[in-house]
Parts: structure tokens; C-alpha cells; sequence
């Protein structure tokens, strides 16, 4: 049998308690990304049933995707790759959420050296997603 975590006696806040919001954060993004992602690829197929498609020739996406200001535009408007797009945005800031959340629950801890290595993740994971090339 599993010893119960410490608590910590001014918060409350315990090891299972951290797992089970971190649990849950990670089952709603992805879920929420997964919906938004169906919604943008329903609204696709609809418009476009009877497109055919050629592989021979590659079509990027257009420039409006690439910036979020306008991505939020199109999404309102109801655009599928709008859609779809935001909803690969949300699947990718999930696990950075957690990483967040994890930052902020070691914080409360006090457990100082998981809040150095849940920084350093973080500042890893930001750096790969927002340098550009």
C-alpha cells in the first residue's frame, strides 16, 4: 500500500491534487483542439465535397493563416483552415499549459528545484516555438 502525499498545511495542496489538475488540463486541451480541429473539417468537406484534388502541384496555405490577428478574423467568419488551424494551435499549447501549471503547482510546493526544471522546460519550449527561422 502507497504512503499518502504530504499535504502542504497552508494550501492544502497535495501531490494527487497537482496529478489530478494537470490530468484534467491535459484531457480538456486536447479534447477542445480535438472539436475545434472536427468542426474545421466538417465545415471543409461540406464546403468542398466535390473538389478534386492535385497532389502533383503544391499549394501553400495562404499568409493570412501564418498570423494569429488574422487567423482570429477568419476563425469568426467561420473559414475551415481557420478552423483546423487553430485547432493544431490549441493540441500544441496544451502541453505548454501544463508545463505552466506545473510551474505554478511546484511554486505553491516551495519545492524549489522542480520550479528551476519546470522553467527551464518552459523557456525550452518557448524558445522552439516562437524563434523564427
Amino acid at each position: 500500500m502507497r504512503p499518502t502525499p504530504p499535504i502542504d498545511e497552508e494550501s492544502g495542496f497535495d501531490d494527487r491534487g497537482m496529478e489530478a489538475i494537470m490530468g484534467r488540463l491535459l484531457q480538456v486541451g486536447v479534447t477542445l483542439a480535438s472539436a475545434v480541429m472536427l468542426m474545421g473539417a466538417t465545415i471543409y468537406l461540406v464546403k468542398n465535397h466535390s473538389a478534386f484534388a492535385d497532389y502533383r502541384v503544391f499549394v501553400s496555405e495562404p499568409e493570412t493563416l501564418r498570423d494569429p490577428g488574422r487567423l482570429r478574423e477568419q476563425v469568426v467568419h467561420g473559414d475551415a483552415a481557420a478552423l483546423i488551424q487553430l485547432g493544431v494551435l490549441l493540441l500544441v499549447a496544451t502541453p505548454v499549459a501544463r508545463v505552466i501549471c506545473a510551474f505554478v503547482a511546484f511554486l505553491v510546493e516551495r519545492d524549489w528545484l522542480y520550479v528551476a526544471i519546470s522553467l527551464l522546460v518552459l523557456c525550452v519550449l518557448l524558445y522552439s516555438l516562437l524563434r523564427v527561422s
